[in-house]
């Protein structure tokens, strides 16, 4: 079983075949990572278009600490590191 990746980007579209493993994972190709500077550790969405065709998204975070702590400020007031340090403490 093959499954064709479809890798949209501002050149054209690039696409290479892989094999899927009994794990059912897939290696994005050298030449696919290089060409949209993908890194390890990198997000992307995996999704269906149709029974034949899969699509692989990066995702990329604008804002990554909005990603990790929220729009929302946790707390209502700025807190001093000391008092940090000190309920840690306590």
């Amino acid at each position: 079983m093959f499954i064709i990746l479809r890798l949209r980007i501002s050149m054209g579209i690039l696409m290479s075949r892989v094999k899927v493993t009994e794990k059912y994972q897939v290696t994005i190709p050298k030449d696919v990572r290089e060409r949209i500077g993908l890194n390890p550790g990198e997000i992307v969405e995996v999704s269906a278009l149709d029974e034949n065709t899969i699509i692989i998204k990066r995702l990329r975070a604008r804002e990554p600490l909005k990603l990790l702590i929220g729009e929302k400020p946790l707390f209502d007031r700025h807190i001093p590191v000391e008092e940090v340090e000190e309920a840690a403490e306590g």
